[in-house]
């Protein structure tokens, strides 16, 4: 049930992430910190860190010198953007913000010397490192699921080519197919997204396929926005679109490349297009040097977003486990912003003792039916909880009107974020 307004909830948002960052006096010129990874979360942090303090040294070390979003992939899959429009660099974070950018991977971490060793044979040193690497891809958590099955089965849930060659095979697909999308266990990035994209593959096959079915096989029971999204699949796509649980054998335990086939512990499908989506953790630079102390996931301060294994090193977005905070580009950014305010504070001796965060998801049903789920989050050293009243969810008998209104609203969201994180 809604309890804030829209309006008081993005009054909320503009205010809670400012008011705890520290005042503007410098940390030392020489203070160098080092920020891996060049998504939503380490751009946001590397940016922010410059504008809370411009005489740090801020190195962002990204091996791409372009980063294609996630959000709104779904859309450019059934061609409603292109992969272009997705496509961001980080000259502004140079030019506007004086951040140093480094285009190489990250290979190995030495969280005791201070060092980051780089697959161009550098090794740099570092006062405070700051861990935004995403997610890394678990093949073991479906038998058959290898590098070679995920071009059968494209995943697409990082951004790139993957979603290119998801868009060509519904393209190819003939009328009448059927497209399977497999959803892991929580937790994994976005969890609304596999459920935004079988609505907006049901509604690119109505429009040109429309003898075709989109198949969910999920290893949950529920998920984000449940009501919202059986509704819509309801009054829109009636038998289109079917879901699975995971108590009605939804799981997939298997694929077979070779021969075109999906398996769950009770039937077997042979999909025209199949969407695996695999189980994940923390990538793999984090569980290596390992922040995820073997559980998969980077375990931190919410109040700074320090790792609990290693001093002076910090882990945002999707690496983190910051529950009940969902992996979302959204909490990357807000996460980022906090853990820039506690590093420049403890730079200048002071203490950071709470965090403000917050989160919305948007997804889109058709391009004019959009739905959304919000809340604000209160982190200290012991733990992070969702703010009393503060969640917001879209009304599940809300007029066409409202939920145009929210559509507009996700486009103008994904502008905001973007601008805010790259530019």
């Amino acid at each position: 049930m809604s309890v804030l307004t829209r309006r008081q909830f993005l009054k909320l948002a503009s205010v809670l992430p400012v008011s705890h960052w520290p005042s503007l006096s410098r940390a030392h010129s020489s203070t160098t910190v080092a920020v891996v990874g060049g998504g939503f979360g380490g751009a946001t942090c590397a940016k922010y860190l410059r504008k809370l303090d411009p005489s740090l040294r801020v190195v962002l070390i990204t091996p791409h010198a372009r980063f294609v979003t996630c959000p709104f992939s779904n859309a450019a899959i059934i061609g409603l953007r292109s992969i272009g429009s997705l496509t961001q660099n980080y000259e502004s974070l140079t030019r506007k913000y004086g951040v140093t950018v480094i285009h190489a991977e990250a290979k190995e971490l030495d969280p005791v010397q201070n060092r980051v060793v780089l697959s161009n044979g550098a090794v740099m040193a570092y006062e405070k490192l700051v861990l935004s690497p995403g997610i890394g891809i678990n093949t073991q958590g479906i038998h058959g699921y290898t590098r070679a099955a995920s071009r059968v089965f494209p995943h697409a849930w990082i951004g790139g080519q993957e979603a290119e060659a998801l868009r060509t095979r519904l393209r190819a697909m003939k009328d009448g197919g059927l497209v399977v999308i497999s959803v892991p266990p929580t937790p994994y990035r976005c969890p609304p997204g596999p459920y935004e994209r079988a609505s907006l593959f049901a509604y690119y096959l109505k429009l040109h396929k429309p003898k075709s079915k989109v198949l969910i096989l999920d290893a949950n029971n529920t998920f984000t926005k449940a009501r919202l999204f059986l509704s819509a699949w309801k009054e829109l796509y009636a038998e289109m679109v079917e879901w699975v649980p995971l108590s009605e054998g939804g799981e997939v335990i298997e694929v077979d490349a070779a021969k075109g086939v999906v398996r769950t512990h009770f039937e077997e499908y042979k999909p025209a297009v199949g969407n695996i989506i695999p189980p994940q953790n923390a990538s793999q630079i984090a569980r290596v040097a390992g922040l995820d102390a073997d559980t998969g996931w980077c375990r931190v301060n919410p109040a700074t977003f320090e790792s609990l294994v290693h001093k002076n090193v910090y882990v945002i977005g999707d690496a983190a486990l910051a529950n009940p905070m969902p992996k979302s580009a959204f909490g990357a950014n807000s996460q980022a912003k906090v853990c820039a305010a506690a590093i420049v504070a403890e730079l200048r001796g002071h203490s950071h003792n709470e965090s403000l965060l917050l989160n919305t998801c948007y997804s889109l049903v058709t391009p004019d039916y959009g739905i959304s789920v919000s809340a604000a989050y209160r982190g200290n050293a012991r733990r992070l909880r969702v703010v009393p009243q503060s969640e917001v969810t879209s009304p599940v008998d809300a007029p066409a009107s409202y939920r145009a209104l929210e559509a507009a609203y996700a486009k103008a969201w994904y502008s905001n974020i973007v601008a805010d994180t790259f530019h």
